[in-house]
């Protein structure tokens, strides 16, 4: 009877903790989630009701139209297109080479390859803003400006430092007996990067990707630099566009910040579960 007792006192104990470190993250959740509801009640309010003391969060009347102003105040449609596209394109480029840069630092042998990668590994350290003229002046050279060229062609080589050593770190959590049974099968290094290993790398590659959307979606500084043409803006650069604008129209500014946050917010719903498992899969091995 006693250790019924003493069964059922831990079990409550373990319960009321559990349900207490819920209701921390709760509460954490609630305070990190509180300026986006302020976004998204601030979009459908009146410009008059925003400002009122003290502030409420539910609008007096939902004012729908405000999403239909933001939208005709820039191309956002044009705008949208073009971000779209370069987004995809980045993501695909990031990926493919990425991958492939990382599976030669993995799974090939070759002389140097330690010291190269730690090469690779220092490029992270110098932000944008350091080679920002250099690589201004080789576009300039190569004809590239104001086109979508230098936003996209690069990622398709190499894909960033970072996603260099992610890829490297998940290629090395799988067993080196699929490769030297590929081998034995007579299968190039190509055909088992591609058909065998590439596959196993899902929640890697998503996360790759999501960052990549998530850096090239938000970008405003390269559009900015190298695109001059108006109709091959960005989201980016229409809102900043919006705000030289529109500034003191608060209510459509934060309608125009919510139809851009909907695509960011989508797809880290679906693809968080990879997100999770890829950044945790690339720390079992250094």
């Amino acid at each position: 009877m006693q250790e019924d007792n003493n069964f059922m006192s831990n079990n409550a104990k373990k319960i009321a903790g559990k349900a207490s470190l819920y209701l921390i993250y709760t509460f954490i959740g609630l305070i990190f989630f509180l300026p986006f509801l302020w976004m998204l009640s601030t979009s459908l309010k009146a410009g008059g009701e925003i400002f009122v003391y003290p502030p409420k969060f539910i609008p007096t009347e939902p004012r729908w139209e405000n999403y239909v102003k933001a939208v005709r105040a820039i191309p956002f449609l044009i705008y949208f297109r073009n971000s779209v596209f370069i987004t995809v394109m980045a993501i695909i480029g990031t990926v493919l080479s990425s991958s492939f840069v990382a599976y030669a630092f993995a799974k090939l042998k070759w002389r140097a390859r330690d010291k190269v990668f730690f090469i690779v590994l220092f490029t992270a350290m110098f932000p944008m803003q350091v080679t920002m003229i250099p690589v201004f002046i080789l576009y300039k050279n190569l004809g590239w400006l104001d086109s979508f060229k230098p936003l996209i062609i690069p990622y398709f080589f190499g894909g960033g430092a970072f996603n260099i050593f992610l890829m490297r770190q998940f290629f090395l959590t799988i067993p080196e007996s699929l490769s030297e049974a590929a081998r034995m099968d007579g299968c190039s290094d190509f055909g088992i990067y591609w058909s065998i290993l590439l596959p196993l790398t899902k929640p890697a590659m998503i996360t790759i990707a999501l960052f990549t959307f998530l850096l090239t979606w938000n970008d405003f500084m390269g559009p900015l630099i190298f695109l001059s043409t108006k109709e091959k803006g960005t989201l980016a650069l229409g809102l900043a566009m919006f705000v030289g604008q529109h500034g003191t129209e608060w209510h459509l500014l934060m309608a125009l910040s919510v139809l851009i946050l909907i695509p960011v917010v989508i797809i880290f719903i679906f693809c968080q579960r990879y997100f999770v498992e890829g950044i945790t899969m690339t720390g079992i091995k250094g």
